[in-house]
């Protein structure tokens, strides 16, 4: 197995999910009781999004001037059986690759560029593998999700390394604002003994507030590998999935419009994977990531949030069939520090961030040969918007420990030609730190490794008129430094990803429609190298996607649909993955107010498909949802 993969049969849970979601539905009927009358809609309702990650502050959507998308927790609810790294992937400008199903290692591509170039923050926590360098969204459950915003292009200048091709913020679930108390839950039965009860209660008394959220997963599985694996990892078995988890989160409301905050999000399961015959590998993930906030007005016109947090991300083997592999957890844990002060002013609004961000790791056997690093920065950020002109601008300066002094900038520039017609355009720097196994693994690493740096452009056009809601951004990306993938990683002199896209988002008569078209062109530029020219791993050049819901009195019905071109799964492009195509149907039927039954049907042709060589994707499953959601 790989090291920089991630992977039976998984032991039977002690807590069976139906018993558990069983007994938290149970209950929802008498939590439905003591719930207040519903507030009455207002047309705050029907505002744009406010969004906090494209600019760290808060901002409506149509304001921004990167491009930004909202997933909601409807949104996700309708996901049955799906990963988080598939429901990104959804979304136009970002692709994925997978080792296998639930559980598996998988990687996010932004843009084209590489699964180490996006930043997951979870609750405004930076989270992942810095073992790795990547993000990890495998063990992030769909059910402890409040939202999630996605923004594409460099914002390095707001949170420093990897933020290249964009950044993913999750939220877990909270209160809402005068709600009193409210619960939720779900049953989900599917394909492969696929069994998932998910339960919470939040509650806002106008003091307090507060939200708990537990979700618990198991899944029989198929086998993540087939015969084209490479190194002998095959293994025809089913690599089961289970997970326990949970987040919650409490706050307390202060004079003076102050709001303390604690958040702890909580994650455990067991991964069967492939590796090899002769043992039934098995790896246990774990991850932490929890935060303590202050935020409030210091003076008129003066906010700030003072935030302590610490995430962490256990890969432990259990089990395995490979002698190059070492028993024992693989641990990265991060420790931040961050500031954040937005000022009014006459025009606009001035952010200065200071952090201090400590990254150790560890792993069994041989350890890294340097085990910890620190990165202490500041920045400065600028938002105004001037009748039909929006100008955000950011520089950021970080000390890294290993790697000296960076600077980091952006800008970017909006202007309404109409009321339903905005130019936007932006330029920024980047860089992006090694990971400890490219620099100090074993037989593998290369102490000498520079940062990665890059330099990003794009302009957009956006029409918004009504319910419909029309893009096209044309993006590029160059990065020097970039480094190999493998063994004995090196810095090329460059590689780029330039391309385009086109959205669509809108309402046809009963219909809700969106559509993204995707072409890219992600690629080595080192002139003289032996893949000069070649495509990046395991990135299409073209893809499509597209999805459609009807409203039809209780019933909801609706399809997805994603194409993508061909793929390599080598740098020197002879292993070629066939581009494929996959259609979704889903139906969700609203028999109460607040109870509903779906289902989802993954995958309907059965198509047989690889995102990573040798490794398998799910075929057709189906999945059954009874519902309780509060309205």
């Amino acid at each position: 197995m790989s090291i920089l993969s991630r992977g039976s049969r998984l032991p039977e849970p002690r807590l069976r999910a139906t018993a558990l979601a069983a007994a938290v539905l149970s209950c929802l009927p008498l939590v439905a009781a003591a719930q207040s009358a519903p507030a009455v809609a207002t047309a705050a309702a029907s505002l744009p999004a406010v969004v906090v990650t494209a600019t760290r502050t808060p901002v409506q959507v149509d304001r921004t001037v990167a491009d930004v998308t909202v997933l909601s927790a409807d949104d996700l609810a309708v996901q049955s059986g799906r990963t988080l790294s598939e429901v990104l992937a959804q979304q136009a400008g970002i692709q994925f690759s997978s080792n296998g199903g639930q559980g598996k290692s998988s990687s996010l591509f932004v843009r084209g560029l590489e699964a180490r170039h996006v930043l997951l923050l979870v609750d405004g926590v930076r989270y992942g593998s810095a073992t790795l360098g990547t993000p990890d969204f495998d063990n992030l459950p769909l059910g402890d999700i409040e939202r999630i915003e996605i923004v594409r292009g460099p914002l390095a200048s707001l949170y420093g390394s990897d933020a290249v091709g964009g950044v993913v913020q999750v939220f877990t679930r909270r209160a809402q604002p005068g709600q009193g108390l409210r619960g939720n839950g779900s049953l989900t039965a599917g394909s492969h003994a696929y069994a998932q009860g998910s339960g919470g209660l939040s509650f806002d008394d106008g003091l307090w507030n507060g939200a708990v959220q537990l979700v618990h997963t198991e899944n029989r599985g198929f086998s993540s590998t087939n015969e084209r694996v490479l190194y002998g990892s095959h293994n025809a078995d089913p690599d089961g999935f289970n997970q326990n988890a949970g987040s919650v989160q409490l706050g307390l409301r202060l004079p003076q419009g102050w709001q303390l905050n604690a958040r702890l999000l909580q994650s455990e399961a067991r991964s069967a994977y492939d590796d090899g015959p002769g043992a039934d590998s098995l790896a246990r993930l774990r991850t932490q990531v929890a935060s303590v906030d202050a935020t409030g007005q210091v003076l008129s016109g003066w906010t700030t949030q003072l935030r302590v947090a610490r995430s962490a991300n256990d890969y432990e083997t259990m089990a395995s069939a490979s002698p190059w592999t070492d028993l024992g957890t693989i641990a990265t844990v991060q420790q931040q520090i961050s500031w954040d002060n937005t000022f009014a002013l006459p025009v606009g609004s001035l952010l200065l961030v200071a952090e201090h961000l400590t990254q150790k790791v560890s792993k069994p056997a041989q350890d890294y040969d340097i085990t910890e690093r620190t990165i202490r920065s500041v920045a400065l950020g600028y938002n105004a918007v001037v009748g039909a002109h929006t100008v955000q601008a950011s520089v950021r300066h970080d000390a890294n420990s290993q790697y000296g002094d960076q600077t980091t900038g952006n800008l970017g520039y909006g202007y309404a030609l109409t009321p339903a017609l905005r130019l936007t355009a932006q330029a920024g720097t980047s860089f992006v730190a090694p990971s400890f196994n490219q620099l100090y693994w074993p037989s593998y690493g290369n102490p000498r490794l520079e940062p990665e740096k890059g330099k990003h452009a794009e302009i957009g056009l956006r029409y918004v008129q009504g319910a419909h809601q029309l893009s096209a951004t044309v993006f590029g990306n160059r990065m020097r430094g970039y480094i190999t993938q493998g063994a004995n990683p090196v810095n090329l002199p460059y590689a780029q990803s330039h391309g385009v896209t086109l959205a669509y988002d809108g309402q046809l008569g009963p219909v809700r429609l969106s559509a993204a078209v995707d072409h890219m062109n992600p690629r080595n530029d080192t002139e003289g190298s032996t893949s000069q020219g070649n495509l990046l791993q395991r990135r299409a050049r073209n893809d499509a996607k597209l999805s459609a819901d009807v409203e039809l009195g209780a019933w909801t019905v609706g399809t997805a649909m994603q194409a993508y071109s061909h793929r390599f799964d080598d740098v020197a492009n002879t292993r070629r993955l066939a581009g494929y195509a996959v259609a979704d149907l889903h139906a969700q039927w609203q028999f109460q107010r607040d109870w509903s039954l779906g289902a989802r049907l993954n995958n309907v042709f059965d198509r047989q498909y690889e995102t990573a060589w040798g490794y398998n994707q799910p075929g057709r499953e189906l999945y059954v949802t009874l519902r309780y959601s509060p309205r």
